[in-house]
């Protein structure tokens, strides 16, 4: 069992970033334990993908039908559960997407391995994986411990971890055939339809600048959006703002919002409730201003601002236009 498994996903021909995410962290796990990273993908003309992701994994096995064009449930538990099979991973890591939510259970069922869902992170100790989990929306973090030598399934959260490089390594492309036709299959794929993702993708941004409640009034936003814009950054907000209508939802950071990983988060008005900073924990570096010295989010933030966001907003964004200019 020195062997993590990653399982690919993708859509419309493009892999995903939870792909990229889960990768790095089998890749750093790999460093450590001396392990190989496999890559397993599942579609049709996936050879690019492959060849995408090449320098990430030390093997990848590929799965090229026409009928895996769209992912189902029901295929993809027997192709993987015939891989766990023949190579007993020490872990099994999928994405905690619409994809993963459906395929682990199945795949738990099927293996008989155990499965924790929603991980933050995993970390090797002694004999043992430990999964940490958060529960209650947040208000706790929960560890899991898994024998190495037992595998285990993971489902990861998006957004947690780096989509960076690890390591310099060269991927064996494997095809293999499977006889799909042999699948009792109980659904069928009809067709993708699109939320609507608004203007821009917070999850995308290297540098998000977030408003919470403590902006005050509405058109006060302005000040927000005028430092973002003068940073070159993205506005992004807390769910009070959301909730009062005042920017949609699209934008909102935490557990009922999405999960972010820029390279510097800068809070304003925001207090720092757990829902919020959970969906901070990718971020590289968090800066906070708030009026309150007390206020939970001084305890997470690497840089601290204690004053009124309407003195200090503007200041920052007047120097920041200043030393543009030169």
């Amino acid at each position: 069992m020195s062997e993590i498994f990653v399982i690919v996903e993708h859509r419309l021909g493009e892999t995903r970033d939870i792909t990229f995410e889960m990768l790095w962290k089998a890749g750093e796990l790999a460093q450590k334990l001396s392990y190989t990273v496999t890559a397993i993908i599942l579609g049709h003309d996936v050879k690019p993908l492959a060849e995408n992701i090449s320098d990430r994994a030390d093997k990848i096995i590929i799965f090229d039908d026409e009928r895996l064009k769209n992912f189902n449930a029901d295929i993809h538990k027997e192709i993987i559960y015939t891989l766990i099979q023949e190579s007993k991973p020490a872990l099994t890591l999928i994405g905690n997407t619409s994809w993963g939510m459906e395929l682990a259970p199945c795949l738990s069922v099927k293996t008989d391995l155990p499965l924790a869902t929603d991980c933050i992170d995993i970390t090797p100790k002694d004999n043992t994986f430990i999964a940490q989990r958060q529960m209650f929306n947040g208000k706790i973090f929960s560890n899991i411990s898994f024998a190495k030598s037992e595998g285990c399934l993971l489902t990861i959260r998006a957004g947690v971890f780096p989509k960076d490089k690890i390591g310099d390594r060269k991927a064996q492309i494997i095809q293999q055939d499977f006889p799909v036709t042999d699948i009792p299959v109980k659904k069928s794929f009809i067709e993708f339809v699109e939320t609507a993702a608004g203007d821009v993708d917070i999850t995308q941004a290297e540098l998000l600048i977030s408003v919470g409640r403590g902006i005050g009034e509405e058109e006060n936003i302005s000040l927000i959006k005028e430092l973002a814009e003068a940073l070159g950054g993205v506005v992004s907000c807390s769910r009070p703002i959301v909730d009062k209508n005042w920017l949609p939802k699209y934008l909102q950071v935490g557990t009922s919002g999405k999960s972010v990983s820029p390279k510097v988060y800068i809070a304003v008005g925001i207090s720092g409730a757990f829902q919020h900073m959970a969906g901070t924990s990718g971020a590289g570096v968090i800066i906070a201003v708030n009026k309150d010295p007390k206020a939970p989010i001084f305890r997470t933030a690497d840089y601290g601002i204690v004053d009124d966001l309407f003195k200090i907003v503007p200041v920052l964004k007047d120097k920041i236009l200043e030393v543009k200019k030169g």
